[in-house]
């Protein structure tokens, strides 16, 4: 009897030892997001998530623009960051394919793809769009009756003044500002184009509000708060130029591996990330100045997500 109830302590004592070394393996999940307004929110939204459901976290959130970001999760140096699903037509050299342009096509094929050749899971996305636009003065546009891409052609076709603020990132991708002015046949020159550090659209927009350094439009995402806000108007993408950029999370498949319920976690928040929910909790950060972790913890809140 003594010999049994010795062996079950050493039993019981075993158990509890894997049990410490397997919570001990449980690796903090490294949180990153990009340095815009949006990457902000949706960066907290994810770890306050987490951490609600007790993962270990490391906060990386506003790490860098979009290619320090990748280039983190790709090698391994992150593990769950928001991401935008038309991305992809510039993660796989593919801005040509038409697959882009249709919300579910385009996060089915970068998901794929990211599993195949990364090891990258995206989950599920949020049904909004935050894809890239120019935004103007609204002075100006009243004025020249500007309301698209193919009015602001015309404007400066005919030498309307024109002073964008953008990133570097904007200004130089393939896919952004060149893609607009191959499409609609302008070209902008250095004299009119600021480019500013980061990609920060609240930066952008605010530069064009204040006329900085004569400003008159800004680089703007299709969910951004502070456009109407702060007095500006979005131009009108009529021949459909940028992929729609469906924001979700992608997590390493090791990290997914190790807590696979953060899928089923994550799915009803980013569905409850509409445009014109995020457009709201976007202008919360950017116009009113309310810091992004409260404005991330206020609205699970509310949503009973937390």
């Amino acid at each position: 009897m003594a010999f049994a109830t010795a062996r079950r302590g050493l039993l019981a004592f075993a158990a509890l030892i894997t049990l410490i070394g397997t919570a001990q393996a449980a690796d903090p999940l490294r949180v990153g997001s990009k340095i815009d307004t949006e990457g902000s929110l949706l960066g907290n939204i994810i770890l306050q998530v987490l951490n609600k459901h007790g993962v270990p976290t490391v906060n990386k959130i506003q790490l860098g623009n979009t290619q320090v970001v990748r280039g983190a999760i790709t090698a391994g140096e992150l593990d769950i960051y928001p991401e935008y699903t038309g991305n992809g037509a510039f993660f796989f050299n593919l801005a040509g394919d038409a697959a882009w342009k249709n919300a579910q096509a385009g996060y089915e094929k970068v998901k794929t793809l990211d599993a195949q050749k990364n090891q990258l899971v995206w989950l599920s996305p949020a049904p909004a769009n935050n894809t890239w636009t120019i935004a103007v003065r609204g002075d100006l546009a009243q004025k020249n009756q500007l309301a698209s891409l193919a009015d602001l052609s015309r404007y400066l076709k005919q030498g309307g003044t024109f002073k964008l603020a953008a990133s570097a990132e904007f200004i130089e991708r393939a896919d952004a500002l060149p893609a607009f002015e191959k499409a609609y046949g302008f070209k902008l020159n250095q004299d009119q184009l600021l480019s500013l550090a980061g990609g920060d659209t609240a930066v952008t927009i605010k530069a064009a509000a204040q006329q900085t350094s004569g400003v008159n439009a800004a680089m703007a995402y299709g969910t951004d708060g502070p456009v109407a806000a702060l007095g500006l108007q979005t131009l009108s993408d009529p021949k459909g130029v940028q992929p729609i950029y469906a924001p979700a999370p992608v997590i390493r498949a090791a990290a997914l591996k190790q807590y696979p319920e953060i899928a089923a976690w994550l799915k009803p928040v980013f569905s409850a990330l509409n445009e014109k929910t995020l457009q709201s909790l976007n202008a919360k950060i950017a116009v009113e100045g309310q810091d992004a972790k409260k404005v991330a913890a206020e609205w699970l809140q509310q949503q009973n997500l937390r």
